[in-house]
């Protein structure tokens, strides 16, 4: 590969062990995530990532650039050319014999080819690989632009190494669900291939399935149907990372149900009864006698500190008093009223008639919804979906539409879905065979600080399952996939726990917090401005941030 300049080791800029300087001729382009080669001791290779590229000229101060142009005259030519060169800071990667020794003065640095690339970067020898993309380099260089497919190590996606993804960018130009859905394809691609891992070991591959929770629009409700007119250049980037461009297999849709077709859902009538109709859609309800445990997920965004809302829940689920005859969530809000006046029903008077207006305030709207009813009529293709995720297998993706509720009745689902399948994997679940419960579930949702953001209350029962998750999921083949747009927002617990990163365009006062302070600057600088299908990614198998570009969407995504 070419030589691009030589070491430079200064008595103020040293080359160390983390990084190093190099001098390069004016006109060889670099940039930024370009891998560098340098030999170092006992015959060995360091191997650096281009992070900064500057350029200096002998002249001593800005003052006397200006008097060289006969004081400022825009038109002056200069009779002696500046003496100038570029520098570039390269970090280290690592070494071909793990000797971290600093690279020495004077030494050629030159261009990576692919395989030290992918040496360099950690992803040459990739057990149970799973594409996360390419990434570009050389971009400029004449005759040496070459592109090189990404790989994340399966157990450090989804476990048992390293688990869960956060995904963070502004709205719209950073593409969170798109890229979060490359993924998704990419796992079931490598899934539904059979056979074993193709690193030669004979490991079987885990089972894994997905549960997707739509919240804009109709966004994720086409997934089983091909992209109009996928481009070519799209096309040829998921031949090449060896994904099927094709959608996705084995996928099934919960709407909330509706008195009206599309009172709870963006899904036109149309659309619901053609999913219907394939035998791959149905309409979820909560039923009161099966699911009034569920009820202290209406209260997630409640500031409870005396806990008295708990209490109140309590109260119902284990029947205390007349709440032990209420057999509708109907009855439950008669109930409800009664202790709501002043003389009222006397079986809860540690409770005060101020909390229960209180808790009457807050669950009489989201009670009233049609997905709480009396019953569930499977003639009727009407499912509830904790029933429904414990028929899950391998392969299988889960769509849950809750884009038209209110932010209230959202949480509750996505709560419920939680708990659901943290049940399931606990095996509290009666009657279901556990030896076709998947190895690994991964749970996709979009706007996580939602749920569990840094400022929800402490006691929110949500907060806490995905704490749970996010700490113990690894372990119980629990995989939270979250999304947002303020990586910042997001608690301190959760975004922790996540082994893997990713970044799409930021704003300048969000990269502006604690939450990028590790992040080199050149980076965080381009985050700014980064384009749609551009990320920088973070994983426990990279020796540092990846610069990755993916493909546009394989499924149907209505204009």
């Amino acid at each position: 590969m070419t030589t691009v300049g030589r070491v430079a080791a200064l008595e103020q800029k040293p080359t160390t062990t983390d990084e190093f300087y190099f001098w390069t001729p004016k006109d060889r382009l670099l940039s930024p995530f370009d891998v560098v080669v340098v030999p170092n001791a006992n015959s060995s290779l360091t191997f650096g990532a281009v992070e900064e590229v500057n350029h200096i000229t002998d002249a001593a101060s800005y003052l006397g650039t200006f008097i060289s142009s006969d004081f400022g005259d825009l038109e002056a030519q200069d009779f002696t050319a500046r003496v100038g060169m570029n520098y570039v800071k390269a970090r280290v990667l690592n070494n071909t014999l793990g000797i971290m020794m600093p690279v020495q003065h004077g030494m050629p640095v030159r261009l990576a080819t692919v395989d030290e690339a992918k040496t360099a970067l950690g992803i040459a020898k990739v057990k149970g690989p799973v594409p996360c993309g390419h990434i570009e380099m050389y971009s400029h260089v004449e005759g040496e632009r070459t592109s090189i497919p990404v790989f994340f190590e399966q157990r450090f996606l989804i476990g048992p190494e390293g688990a869960h993804l956060n995904i963070s960018g502004i709205s719209g130009l950073a593409s969170k669900t798109s890229y979060c859905m490359f993924l998704l394809k990419a796992l079931q691609d490598r899934i539904l291939g059979g056979g074993v891992d193709g690193d030669g070991d004979g490991e079987k591959k885990p089972s894994v399935a997905f549960v997707v929770l739509n919240v804009k629009g109709t966004d994720l409700l086409h997934l089983e149907e091909p992209a109009v007119d996928l481009p070519q250049t799209s096309r040829r980037m998921y031949e090449e990372l060896g994904i099927t461009p094709s959608p996705f297999e084995s996928v099934k849709y919960y709407f909330p149900f509706h008195a009206r077709a599309t009172g709870n859902t963006y899904a036109s009538p149309q659309l619901v009864g053609e999913k219907i109709s394939k035998g791959i859609g149905w309409k979820y309800k909560y039923v009161f006698e099966e699911d009034r445990d569920s009820l202290p997920m209406l209260l997630c965004h409640v500031d409870d500190p005396a806990g008295t809302m708990e209490s109140a829940c309590d109260h119902i689920m284990s029947g205390v008093g007349n709440f032990g005859k209420a057999k509708t969530w109907q009855a439950l809000l008669d109930q409800v009223a009664a202790h709501c006046s002043a003389g009222g029903s006397g079986d809860t008077k540690e409770i005060t008639v101020a909390s229960w207006r209180k808790f009457k305030r807050l669950v009489s709207k989201p009670l009233r919804n049609d997905i709480f009813a009396q019953r569930v009529e499977p003639s009727k293709h009407e499912v509830r979906l904790g029933e429904a995720l414990q028929s899950i297998r391998n392969g299988e993706v889960h769509v849950i539409d809750i884009a038209k509720l209110d932010e209230t009745l959202q949480a509750f689902v996505f709560g419920d879905v939680m708990r659901a399948i943290y049940d399931l994997k606990l095996g509290q679940t009666e009657g279901v065979d556990e030896a076709l419960i998947p190895d690994r579930i991964v749970i996709f949702v979009d706007e996580l600080n939602k749920y569990a953001g840094s400022d929800c209350p402490t006691g929110s029962p949500i907060l806490r399952q995905v704490i749970d998750i996010a700490e113990r999921g690894r372990s119980l083949g629990i995989v939270l996939f979250g999304a947002e747009q303020f990586k910042s927002s997001t608690h301190e617990r959760v975004k922790g726990n996540c082994a893997t990163h990713a970044y799409g365009r930021t704003n300048s006062i969000e990269l502006a917090k604690k939450d990028y302070s590790y992040i080199p600057s050149v980076y965080k600088n381009m985050m700014v401005r980064l384009r749609q299908g551009e990320y920088i990614v973070t994983n426990p198998m990279f020796p540092g941030p990846l610069f990755i570009k993916f493909p546009l969407p394989v499924y149907l995504q209505p204009k």
